[in-house]
């Protein structure tokens, strides 16, 4: 299994449980959904979630994505993976609670 990693506002979440693909802002704001291998969830976290309550970390099978995934320099130039469309809820492993 080839796992990475999405971050996501608990709320923002629940708005979406019942369909069967998510769509984060960020797919309509700048064309892709942002994720993260394994090592750079912390970073992530400390970057642009200091003090936010109430996260999830979605844990996903890259092996079952339905939609193109890159791999692409972002900051401090690191490759992180972005995920060019919706992401199938089928592909996620595991959803974990997270307290930053």
């Amino acid at each position: 299994m080839n796992l990475i990693y999405h971050i996501v506002l608990a709320t923002d979440w629940k708005q979406q449980e019942t369909q069967t693909d998510y769509k984060a802002a960020s797919l309509q704001t700048e064309g892709f959904i942002h994720l993260s291998q394994k090592e750079q969830v912390n970073g992530t976290l400390n970057r642009y979630y200091q003090n936010t309550p109430n996260l999830l970390l979605l844990h996903v099978d890259a092996n079952r994505l339905k939609h193109e995934l890159k791999y692409e320099a972002s900051t401090n130039n690191e490759l992180f993976p972005h995920l060019y469309g919706p992401l199938n809820k089928d592909a996620i492993v595991r959803i974990e609670e997270l307290s930053v």
